[in-house]
């Protein structure tokens, strides 16, 4: 299977990894901030008010937001606090940006004291009425709200014990449909709220400040953060253990774990078993080891579960992020180990297409991240590696082959080197801008190849996704804008930001400090780059993305920067799209993508889940009869024997093996089919242009 291998922001994403934690777990009672949180606020607010890109001043608006978004933190799912508690703070919610600027923090530990209390109160009911046996009827035709973190909170206690009813109720026939008999499903949940609970009160003082001060450094933007002295400590650590274990990077969600990305050749995305999204609910031991309940279990927990000597298999329970009422599960099987810097090096192959009876080799090159040994490189060593030195000689490798074109595969390819893909774009054109930068000033630099060596000048197409990101969208849009060569794929992740760390009096700010344009003067932020042909997007851009996330800076624009175009590729895109269209009218790969899209819409629109156990059974058989039908009609088109069950997918994968994704492979073996219409249609009365 294709390797998921969103390496994008990966500082970004494993600060929630660690600041998260503290809301998987909740505070006891009765904390207090300690005297030099009162100086770190104080700190905080001048940073972010002076630094930040944004330019945001803490006003009564702001001090409004906070409040709002620091209750929507604590209580994220909205099932524990009722409106009456969120008013009965009411009188502070205008006031914070006097008391923050004053170093009062007493709002911060009091709602998340009053949090503990709910969170108490309702971990003794459930484990209480758990203990006491009482029976579950499920044949009544109740139902559960799948959903609550964007509904009106509880106004009623009544209303919240309802919901709380209905919760448990789900979590004992989940658990019964697992295979767990009625008594095993209360010993788990047993287990699971009182474990819940004794991690409560566990956190500290410096938990609660730095869940505060994340909320209010992520009003600015999305990508913004702050570190205590102990998650800085720990976030280095883990900047460089991230590539031990199974390599994915993991964020709490609720009461689960959620897979945010998998780093680059690393045994979960060489797999293909594990994708973003998906949430691991359960992790086992060995081939054979029981698998342990991990919902509600602290992250960092979670992770020491699933980390451990290198060779060693992990077992994972999951639920598919393709599950939308939350109730399908598989296991898998990883094989732990460490991650090669070779392993997440360019890669190249060819593919060889026959048009008209007539052969063509086109050239794949595989990009995972955009990589520099700076080490090396500092050290003179004049054989350092990098994303463009590998590519160059990949080229010059495939071009010996005498390849027809090319065909460069960005696909969750999440960032990296900002150099590199500065470099990368020079490969391509003889020389020219690539990239703008404008700082919170205004300022405006440009960036570019100013040496005028080229090392392809033949047909290019470059592949994009979801998870194309960062400097990935920063190559892709200077190839879009040259019309270098053809896009293809879904939009891009979206991010056109840059952040910076800022040591504190205690602890680091990481905050943006300016933002990528491209040189038609697009920014690349928020908007991501949209490709001249579409492909099925296979990523939701309303869960993943830019877009997705609150607080992300808009899109805007500066002033485009002088540059020639290569080629006249404009005028030719219409007739490549018609014959893009005509070919996968009836390719079995790409119907497969477009059925699989329209099988997840429908799940997603799903709001509510059956307590009725015969109901609930008749949706998950529904659910899995129709991925077997989308499987087996790709099957069947293709002359492959069908499968009789989602197991004997999962079967043709195991831990030790890197099995090809179809879907993958027809988006590659299509953008080489676009590529030999560009031979075909236009591309030899322009190469005079592409070589000069």
């Amino acid at each position: 299977m294709r390797r998921l291998r969103i390496c994008f922001m990966r500082a970004t994403l494993l600060s929630i990894l660690l600041l998260l934690s503290a809301f998987a777990s909740q505070t006891q009672a009765n904390l207090k901030p300690e005297p030099v949180h009162s100086d770190a606020i104080q700190s905080l607010v001048a940073a972010l008010e002076g630094h930040h890109y944004r330019e945001l001043q803490l006003d009564d608006e702001l001090s409004t937001e906070i409040f709002n978004r620091y209750f929507d933190a604590i209580d994220p799912g909205r099932a524990y606090l009722l409106q009456s508690d969120i008013d009965s703070f009411a009188s502070r919610q205008t006031k914070l940006d006097d008391e923050l600027r004053a170093g009062n923090l007493s709002f911060a530990f009091a709602a998340y004291d009053l949090f503990l209390k709910r969170f108490k109160e309702r971990s003794d009911s459930l484990i209480g009425r758990l203990e006491s046996k009482e029976p579950f009827n499920f044949n009544r035709d109740d139902k559960l709200e799948i959903s609550r973190d964007k509904k009106p909170w509880f106004t009623s206690q009544q209303a919240i014990d309802d919901y709380w009813a209905r919760r448990l109720k789900s979590a004992v026939l989940n658990l019964k449909l697992s295979d767990n008999s009625v008594d095993e499903a209360r010993e788990t949940l047993i287990k699971r709220y009182s474990g819940q609970l004794k991690r409560a009160e566990q956190t500290n003082s410096e938990d609660v400040f730095q869940s505060f001060a994340n909320v209010m450094a992520r009003i600015y933007d999305p990508h913004t953060a702050y570190f205590s002295p102990a998650t800085s400590e720990n976030f280095k650590i883990n900047m460089s253990l991230s590539l031990e274990g199974i390599g994915a990077v993991l964020q709490s969600e609720d009461e689960n774990t959620k897979v945010v990305s998998l780093v680059p050749a690393g045994p979960a995305d060489k797999s293909g078993q594990l994708k973003p999204a998906d949430l691991i609910v359960g992790v086992g031991q060995g081939e054979s080891g029981e698998i342990e309940d991990v919902v509600g279990m602290r992250l960092d927990d979670v992770v020491d579960r699933i980390r451990g000597p290198k060779g060693s298999i992990v077992r994972l329970e999951i639920i598919p992020a393709s599950s939308a009422d939350k109730t399908t599960r598989k296991v898998i099987n990883l094989v732990r180990n460490k991650v090669a810097l070779e392993e997440q090096a360019a890669q190249s192959r060819i593919l060889e297409v026959k048009r008209d009876g007539q052969p063509y080799k086109i050239g794949i090159i595989d990009i995972p991240t955009f990589y520099i040994d700076f080490a090396a490189l500092q050290a003179g060593d004049k054989d350092y590696r990098s994303t463009t030195r590998d590519v160059a000689k990949l080229i010059e490798d495939l071009k010996k082959e005498n390849i027809d074109g090319l065909v460069i595969d960005l696909r969750e390819n999440g960032g990296g080197s900002l150099r590199e893909a500065n470099e990368l774009v020079g490969l391509f054109i003889s020389r020219g801008p690539t990239v703008q930068i404008r700082d919170l000033n205004g300022r405006v630099d440009v960036l570019g190849d100013y040496n005028p060596d080229t090392t392809w000048t033949g047909p290019l197409t470059v592949v994009i996704d979801r998870l194309s990101a960062s400097a990935s969208e920063i190559f892709a849009g200077a190839i879009q804008d040259y019309r270098r060569g053809l896009i293809v794929g879904s939009r891009t992740f979206g991010k056109g930001t840059v952040q910076t760390l800022q040591p504190l009096k205690h602890g680091q700010l990481k905050y943006t400090t300016a933002k990528f344009y491209r040189i038609s003067g697009e920014s690349t932020q928020h908007q991501g780059v949209a490709p001249d042909i579409n492909f099925p997007p296979m990523i939701d851009e309303s869960e993943i993305g830019e877009s997705a996330l609150d607080f992300a800076l808009p899109w805007d624009q500066v002033r485009p920067v002088r540059y020639a175009r290569y080629s006249s590729l404009d005028r030719w895109i219409p007739e490549l799209k018609n014959r893009y269209l005509q070919r996968v009218a009836n390719d079995p790969d790409f119907n497969h993508m477009w059925g699989t899209l329209e099988f997840l819409k429908k799940q997603k629109a799903q709001e509510w889940l059956p307590l009725n156990e015969t109901a609930l059974t008749a949706q998950r058989d529904s659910i899995d009869q129709a991925q077997i039908d989308l499987e087996n009609k790709r099957r069947n088109a293709k002359g492959e024997t069908p499968i009789k069950s989602l197991d004997d997918l999962l079967s043709e994968t195991d831990a030790k093996s890197q099995p090809v994704n179809p879907d993958s492979e027809a988006v590659l073996k299509e953008a080489s089919e676009l590529t030999i219409d560009m031979i075909q249609m236009f591309f030899k009365e322009d190469q005079s242009r592409l070589a000069g």
